[in-house]
């Protein structure tokens, strides 16, 4: 393959420990170790924590070069200062995207001024409108610019009321069609988040899931051992949640799930998590005087994959209203470690087909705390479970691996 010069517009990169910048991460990395100078245009880490994390400090521009000796590539990374709300809400994360947009642009503009120029540009969404940067790029530059879509900001910012205008949201998606009118490529990361962009787009999409590396994330024995390291007992059955909290999980129905469960000594719940809507769940658990259910900080990468082992079954949730406008990127990892999951979505999604086609797990409908506590329940008896796992783990090896993701992607858009 020819090297090539490659941009990544986002708000996330590493060392972001999960979501978009985690993906953002591995992708540029394997994009570097193909011999590809990449330049990423990005902000200070931050999430899951919501406050930047140390050493940066968030007060100025910086740049920063990581070399490839192996392949001779590097990547520059200009990380742009930005606004963090401590306690995010529609309105915050609005005046963070806002925020975003203002830095990067001086940025893009400097790139433009110092004749810079790339083979693809990637704007990756959220938020949609950091695509306007790459458009100006690509427009003055050249090149070819990729509007990838990770999460369909605006439709779930709608359906969760997080924006109060009816006319905001018009105009919001006028100025996404004006992105998708103007993209060289679109992709997105589900089958039924891109049959929702094609039917507003009017354009093929591309088919760009998130990845899993596999060598890194695989299943471990001895279970009730890896339990007792965490501080678990060896008979607990372990139903574990790891991945962001937002408004678009609904995690509410786990403390209420755990509520109704309290009596079982056998099943504890157990929350891995960081940031403000953790510490609004910590609160609330406490109030309704939880005893089933454990709160732990995000884990180290080293640890990761002994933790997610622990786990008799994960949780993946999400809100009925926002079923196909996302897929949660967790899955992925869960998948490797040959994880079953208890997972709420609603019939005809892209989460309820794969999960059931390829029987991963279970399903139950979203929002409804006491077929959800029936649910956990009923899986107690079953003594398919393992067969799940194997599945999962199968699936993963088969279709999920980074380097056959990222192969595909590139034989699109690097021809």
């Amino acid at each position: 393959m020819e090297k090539r010069r490659i941009l990544l517009l986002s708000h996330n990169f590493s060392p972001e420990p999960v979501g978009i910048g985690k993906y953002n991460g591995e992708m540029i990395d394997w994009f570097a170790k193909k011999g590809h100078n990449c330049t990423v245009v990005t902000t200070f880490p931050y999430y899951p924590f919501w406050k930047v994390q140390a050493p940066y400090n968030n007060h100025w521009y910086k740049k920063e070069i990581v070399n490839y000796p192996g392949s001779g590539a590097s990547v520059k990374i200009y990380r742009c200062p930005s606004y963090i709300p401590a306690n995010p809400s529609g309105l915050k994360r609005s005046m963070q995207d806002l925020s975003f947009i203002v830095t990067k642009f001086w940025m893009i503009l400097k790139l433009i001024l110092l004749r810079e120029k790339f083979d693809l540009i990637i704007a990756v969404a959220p938020p949609f409108h950091l695509a306007y940067l790459g458009l100006m790029l690509r427009n003055r530059s050249g090149g070819k610019l990729v509007y990838h879509i990770q999460d369909m900001q605006i439709e779930a910012a709608q359906r969760l009321n997080m924006l109060p205008s009816r006319r905001l949201f018009k105009e919001l998606f006028k100025m996404e069609h004006t992105i998708m009118s103007g993209a060289d490529y679109i992709s997105s990361i589900s089958e039924g988040m891109i049959n929702k962009i094609k039917a507003k787009a009017k354009r093929e999409v591309l088919f760009f899931p998130n990845w899993v590396d596999t060598a890194s994330f695989y299943p471990l024995p001895l279970r009730h051992l890896l339990k007792e390291k965490w501080g678990y007992h060896r008979d607990e059955l372990i139903y574990l949640y790891a991945g962001a909290i937002g408004e678009k999980q609904g995690l509410e129905s786990v403390l209420d799930a755990a509520e109704i469960l309290q009596h079982d000594k056998d099943i504890r719940f157990v929350i891995c998590a960081s940031g403000p809507y953790k510490e609004r769940l910590v609160v609330q658990a406490t109030q309704m005087g939880l005893r089933n259910i454990s709160f732990v900080p995000v884990q180290d990468k080293e640890v990761f994959n002994e933790f997610l082992n622990m786990a008799d079954l994960h949780l993946v949730l999400q809100k009925s209203n926002a079923d196909d406008l996302v897929m949660p990127s967790k899955l992925a990892t869960i998948l490797s470690v040959g994880g079953a999951s208890l997972v709420t979505s609603s019939a005809g999604t892209s989460l309820y087909k794969l999960i059931n086609d390829f029987d991963l797990g279970y399903l139950v409908e979203p929002g409804d705390p006491k077929m959800f506590a029936a649910k956990i329940n009923e899986i107690k008896q079953d003594t398919d479970l393992e067969k799940k796992r194997e599945n999962a783990r199968r699936y993963a090896t088969t279709y999920l691996s980074l380097d056959k993701v990222m192969n595909d992607f590139a034989g699109q858009v690097l021809p």
